[in-house]
């Protein structure tokens, strides 16, 4: 095991000054290191593919950057991964981290198969890799020989960063002081300060919604925390697939028109996919329910900020074509909008407080056992 900022001190002295990434709970030392040194700039990306552009971008510059996100969105970074730094001759230091590891104790359901399929992806890409360091005299050695590779052919090298590598690191500046305050001051475009409880938001969209709706629940605490508050054969907890649950809602709108989808989705997994919203608002399924539940952080992974506090989100949803984007003040004026059989698509904004409670069950269902429930209900077998 290392600390996260005999790393950092490697790569600045080799020239590294930019580091983006997406979080992983991996990665969560790593990330809180770079954002309390002052020496170094971290761009939260909005997807491991943005991030590797950012990073090509920075090495464009002559700056040495590193891109890091987990290995459950790799898919995201496989195209600028080939066609941008391999067609520039960019080279970036990837560290991509390796849940689903085949030789440790199991992992979340959806870290299996790309737990398998790893090393694989990157020796496909010919992108040549080694362990991320796990010593203190392995990180100088290892930072040399990624160097050495970049300048010699001018592509990117990978770090595989396995649990326990990096010692645990709290940030020290909190997600507060590195937000965005401009449209918390300019209360005509923001939402308002009021920050809800989210399970209490849970349950009031449980409670309020119809009884055929079909509740989709994003990646993360979100799925896990609906489960606990009450399993319900109408809904769906996704894992994985981050920022996709609304695209999921809107293919089971379409094909579904007697039934309602109420998808129930996070800041950070809109800005993954925010051209979602576009579709959306282009297809205009009148029987879609878009709720957000924005805490400004990724709270899954360790509490990272997001760069939610400086997006407009219900104006962006309204610019796409959502029928209604509104801000959600209190729990009743939740509670009286998803209750609204009103036509869709229609967009709700609530802002939540990071969670408290993290200590949350996970589906004694497998997520195949779930989605047959799901289809069964919807045959109407519920």
């Amino acid at each position: 095991m290392i600390e996260a900022q005999a790393l950092l001190d490697e790569l600045k002295r080799a020239g590294f000054g930019l580091f983006t990434g997406v979080p992983c709970s991996y990665l969560t030392p790593v990330i809180n290191a770079v954002i309390d040194d002052p020496e170094l700039r971290y761009v939260p990306g909005a997807n491991e593919g943005d991030c590797v552009a950012i990073a090509c971008g920075a090495e464009l510059g002559g700056v040495r950057s590193l891109v890091m996100f987990q290995n459950s969105g790799f898919g995201n970074a496989v195209n600028p991964l080939t066609s941008l730094t391999a067609t520039l001759e960019l080279p970036i230091l990837v560290v991509v981290t390796w849940r689903g590891h085949p030789e440790q104790p199991p992992d979340e359901p959806q870290h299996h198969f790309m737990g398998r399929i790893t090393t694989r992806l990157l020796d496909l890409l010919e992108i040549p890799w080694e362990p991320f360091p796990d010593r203190p005299e392995g990180v100088g050695p290892v930072v040399g020989r990624a160097i050495a590779h970049m300048e010699a052919h001018r592509t990117p090298y990978a770090l595989i960063l396995s649990k326990g590598a990096v010692a645990p690191r709290e940030l020290r500046n909190g997600p507060d002081l590195i937000r965005d305050p401009r449209l918390e001051s300019t209360p005509e475009a923001g939402a308002s300060r009021t920050r809800l409880d989210p399970d209490a938001v849970l349950a009031a969209i449980q409670e309020s919604a119809m009884e055929t709706d079909v509740l989709l629940a994003t990646t993360g605490y979100s799925g896990r925390a609906l489960y606990a508050i009450d399993d319900r054969p109408n809904q769906l907890y996704m894992v994985g697939s981050m920022g996709c649950v609304s695209s999921l809602a809107l293919g089971l709108a379409s094909v579904r028109p007697e039934r309602r989808a109420v998808a129930i989705d996070g800041d950070g997994a809109v800005l993954m996919r925010m051209g979602a919203l576009s579709t959306i608002g282009h297809e205009r399924p009148p029987n879609l329910l878009h709720v957000v539940l924005d805490n400004a952080v990724y709270d899954s992974t360790g509490g990272q900020a997001t760069v939610s506090p400086s997006v407009d989100l219900a104006s962006i949803a309204a610019a796409c074509g959502y029928s209604v984007a509104t801000r959600v003040e209190s729990l009743d004026h939740l509670r009286e909008e998803v209750s609204r059989p009103d036509a869709g698509p229609r967009f709700l904004h609530v802002r939540t407080l990071p969670r408290s409670n993290r200590r949350l069950p996970r589906p004694k269902e497998t997520p195949p056992e779930v989605v047959r429930r799901l289809q069964s209900f919807l045959r109407g077998n519920g």
